[in-house]
């Protein structure tokens, strides 16, 4: 392979010739040879997008020549639009601070500009990667800004209109389902009826306040650490550099990003990415209940519950012709427990904001890059391959209903607990239903016992 050498703080290194990175990435490729993952494609856009602003923002200073800054900007929005990709070779476990990838970039921006400009690739003139790209930052201050700005774009643009898809399937279903009557389930076993609608708004409901919860940790994400620089005392920056930096980020974006109020509670640590790591858990965990619920309630289709008709997308099994399986909802369950997973890497992360600075940025925002991506892609096959395409099973729910011990539960309050109960152990004992034995018994009247029985009567909320 054709190399050059280049040298950086510590000497020389021998560089791919074709590679738009240097030498502090090469190092960092080399040292951190652990898992093959590398930093999402999101997260170098952000990234790219922030030494964009930087340009910018410098140029309206005074403070970096406009021929560089336009070299560089053409630069970073090549980044930003995934031109370079293939030369952000770092692993996501390295630094903890994300240094070797705040490096990664100026590198590739520089080199990019310098080629732009018409010099030689890793001369580091007339663009140089610390004191121009890099120039008024800190990889302290980059990585969580770029962090907050990569995620908060999948927030917006993928996990929430998501979620609100999810949503208004499963409320559309709600409205469909209302005059369904079925039988209510407690510990797995026969409760008193319900509508298959109200069943269908508690899960409604449950995405509802789950979209909540994910908009109110936004209010965090949306504060950037940019300006800060190396311990939020903002050393070797401008004073302006930061609101004017983050405003062009803000409108680049269409995000409200604003300056952290504070930038030591900014780089010290990230509760924001914890807070947020934590709503999407939680709505990850709402997903996987409703999930788990269609499986129950769509099992069968003759041997189960099979009060739901789920769409059948594909074959289920390599031996049993005809069977197909629940798979999206499978899916789901699956994506929760990743997210769940990923939450805790996260949260622990959290905890490892040491001083001035969190060290563990790179997993962080992997982690959490990738649950809000998940949620988003899971929440929508979802409503649109699953519950958009639900039916009910009329006739099964109201043969389930009338063969419940369930049903005996209004004459409770006519005859008296114990002799309900017997009712119940009757029918049970016999095989068969509660009007049957109730009506042989005659403990009310018949017209009065088809009232009390009626699922109906059962199932609205009682004032």
């Amino acid at each position: 392979m054709s190399v050059r050498i280049e040298k950086d703080s510590m000497g020389e290194v021998r560089v791919p010739a074709h590679a738009y990175y240097g030498a502090q990435t090469q190092r960092a490729v080399d040292n951190f040879q652990i898992s093959g993952l590398r930093m999402p494609r999101e997260f170098i856009r952000a990234l790219g997008i922030v030494k964009w602003a930087a340009a910018r923002s410098n140029e309206s200073l005074g403070l970096l020549d406009p021929k560089l800054s336009a070299a560089i900007q053409q630069a970073a929005d090549e980044v930003i639009e995934g031109q370079w990709d293939d030369h952000f070779p770092v692993d996501i476990f390295q630094t903890g601070s994300g240094t070797s990838t705040n490096m990664n970039t100026n590198e590739v921006i520089a080199n990019r500009a310098i080629e732009i400009l018409g010099g030689t690739i890793g001369s580091k003139s007339p663009v140089h990667p610390n004191d121009h790209v890099n120039r008024g930052q800190s990889s302290n201050d980059v990585i969580p800004t770029a962090l907050h700005v990569g995620i908060m774009e999948v927030i917006d643009n993928l996990t929430l209109p998501a979620l609100e898809q999810l949503h208004a399937s499963l409320a559309k279903k709600a409205e469909e389902f209302h005059h369904v009557l079925k039988i209510g389930r407690t510990h797995l076993q026969d409760a008193t009826p319900i509508r298959l609608g109200q069943e269908f708004s508690g899960y409604a409901r449950q995405i509802e306040l789950g979209i909540e919860r994910v908009k109110a940790a936004r209010a965090g994400m949306l504060e950037l650490a940019l300006g800060g620089t190396a311990v939020g005392t903002g050393i070797n920056t401008h004073p302006e550099f930061a609101r004017r930096a983050i405003k062009e980020i803000a409108e680049r974006t269409g995000i409200p990003f604003v300056e952290a109020v504070n930038h030591f509670e900014a780089q010290a640590n990230q509760d924001s990415m914890v807070f947020m790591s934590g709503a999407l858990r939680t709505v990850a965990t709402s997903m996987m209940k409703i999930a788990n619920d269609i499986r129950w309630l769509g099992s069968g289709p003759r041997a189960g519950i099979g009060e739901l008709k789920i769409p059948s997308l594909q074959p289920g099994s390599s031996i049993m012709p005809g069977k197909v399986n629940p798979v999206i909802p499978e899916v789901v369950v699956q994506v929760a427990a990743q997210v769940t997973g990923n939450d805790a890497a996260v949260n622990i992360g959290g905890q490892w904001g040491q001083l001035e600075l969190n060290t563990m940025l790179p997993m962080m925002g992997y982690n959490l890059l990738q649950s809000a991506k998940l949620v988003g892609t899971a929440a929508k096959a979802f409503a649109e391959k699953t519950i958009d395409g639900l039916e009910a099973d009329e006739e099964r729910c109201a043969a389930l209903i009338e063969g419940s011990l369930a049903l005996v539960t209004p004459l409770a309050t006519r005859i008296g607990y114990d002799k309900a109960a017997a009712i119940a152990y009757e029918a049970y004992n016999t095989g068969r239903t509660v009007r049957e034995v109730a009506m042989e018994q005659g403990v009310l009247p018949e017209d009065e016992l088809a009232r009390i029985l009626d699922p109906a009567a059962m199932v609205e909320p009682k004032g």
